[in-house]
């Protein structure tokens, strides 16, 4: 194709009536792609783009994608996930589908009422135990059938030990102005816990816990409607998505207390310990815990990074927050650990 369309192209084709029937549409934009909503119909298109743990450079790697996404969300919103479009060129311009070029690809998703997800639920106070119960049944099933996911133990540990040192790497960054003091009592808490407790994570591998999970367990994707419906699996990188049950589950912990609610998340924490018997060690679950708020707290900062970083105000502010509630949970950990050898 001689003049193949450009990303701003694409964007502004799909943010007008013309590409969606002639519905009213309105776009947004998230770290990695576009998202396009009618009243009915919502449309994402990735963008081409690449970090150190995702590469949609290629047409080819954005429709592998889109279809890991399609196939992954089926699991938990077999009824959102319509499917895979192909963004079409030809003489009388862009369409969605038709005769033509492909020059991108599309997932199409059922548009849900936003004011049904958890995080509204939490966030008004309209939240019961009855629907944090039926996230809890819901999240058991979906761990029993998961795919379990094979690896050594000593890769396992060495994955923990490098997401640890990418964490202090980043928060530690002068140019973010953190506290040092706090940032490196929270990663020496959970240091010591590797240190002594290894072998807790060891005997997670051997006992397969391991499953081909969600990734990205936050309430801003459970809506709590007629079902409960799980969307935003992480389809980019399968290694991001094996994860143990339990740890899944502290994320969405420790984001269900940062929003006001953490009686939910430890509803379903001891519903998930009694569908799967053993469950889990307290220690492992304060690290996990740890662990998360303190991944999540790089995660925002890290936006700054980028070279026009939408809402540059907001990530500080929100990387402190989970900065607060990781030295919280540092805190109970080295309770835990000096109690009698952590024991």
């Amino acid at each position: 194709m001689e003049n193949p369309p450009s990303l701003a192209d694409k964007v502004a084709f799909l943010s007008s009536p013309a590409a969606h029937a002639g519905r009213a549409v309105t776009c947004r934009e998230t770290h990695m792609s576009y998202v396009f909503l009618t009243d009915e119909r919502v449309c994402k298109l990735k963008k081409p783009v690449r970090f150190p743990y995702l590469n949609f450079r290629e047409i080819e790697r954005r429709e592998w994608a889109c279809r890991e996404e399609l196939r992954l969300n089926r699991r938990l919103a077999p009824d959102v996930y319509l499917g895979v479009q192909p963004l079409i060129m030809s003489k009388r311009g862009l369409s969605v589908g038709g005769e033509g070029q492909v020059v991108d690809w599309l997932v199409v998703m059922r548009r849900l009422d936003e004011a049904d997800t958890l995080e509204n639920a939490i966030l008004s106070g309209r939240l019961t135990a009855r629907q944090v119960m039926a996230v809890a049944s819901t999240l058991v099933d979906f761990y029993r059938h998961a795919e379990p996911v094979f690896t050594s133990p000593d890769t396992h540990l060495a994955d923990w030990r490098g997401s640890l040192n990418y964490n202090r790497r980043i928060l530690l960054d002068a140019r973010f102005g953190l506290a040092s003091g706090l940032v490196s009592r929270i990663d020496m808490a959970q240091r010591r816990f590797l240190a002594r407790h290894a072998e807790l994570l060891r005997r997670r591998i051997r006992k397969r816990w391991l499953r081909d999970a969600h990734g990205d367990l936050r309430p801003e994707h459970i809506w709590l409607d007629d079902r409960v419906r799980i969307i935003d699996a992480l389809e980019f990188n399968p290694r991001l998505r094996a994860n143990d049950p339990f740890d899944e589950v502290a994320f969405l912990d420790v984001e269900c207390e940062r929003l006001g609610a953490a009686w939910a998340g430890s509803m379903i924490r001891s519903r998930l310990a009694r569908a799967f018997g053993d469950g889990v060690p307290d220690i492992l679950f304060a690290f996990y815990r740890c662990h998360r708020a303190t991944l999540r707290a790089r995660l925002a900062i890290a936006h700054l990074l980028e070279p026009h970083p939408r809402t540059p105000e907001k990530w500080p502010r929100q990387c402190r927050a989970y900065l607060a509630l990781a030295a919280r949970d540092a805190r109970k950990l080295d309770r835990m650990l000096n109690r009698r050898g952590g024991r």
